[in-house]
């Protein structure tokens, strides 16, 4: 998927979704979000967990997301697979499709910004 062409989706579909949601789908959101603030564990760590989770869990739009954020807080690429390699050792072979376009995410992050 295209950065922009996913970042133009998420925003439109948080935003019907958030504008419909009832009090329990707004908290688990505002939770989300506080989950990934600055803590004991940087930011960036935080994010670089999520992404292996996302991978584990093969959640392509999850994936997506955490690249976004990871990419912003300054991830390396030497961060960033090995970050990747702990994905593929916890999920196994399943994942490497999911790590095929993840990388390719990446490299448009790169080139695009």
């Amino acid at each position: 998927m295209k950065v922009r062409d996913f970042r133009k989706q998420r925003a439109e579909l948080t935003k019907l979704t958030l504008d419909r949601a009832n009090l329990n789908i707004k908290r688990f959101f505002a939770l989300d979000t506080a989950a990934y603030n600055e803590g004991a564990l940087s930011a960036k760590h935080k994010e670089l967990i999520g992404l292996v989770a996302s991978m584990v869990l093969r959640c392509d739009d999850c994936i997506c997301y955490h690249l976004d954020q990871c990419f912003d807080a300054g991830v390396s690429m030497d961060e960033l697979q090995e970050a990747m390699n702990i994905a593929l050792v916890v999920g196994g072979s399943i994942v490497i499709p999911h790590l095929r376009r993840a990388m390719a995410y990446w490299e448009e992050l790169l080139t695009t910004s």
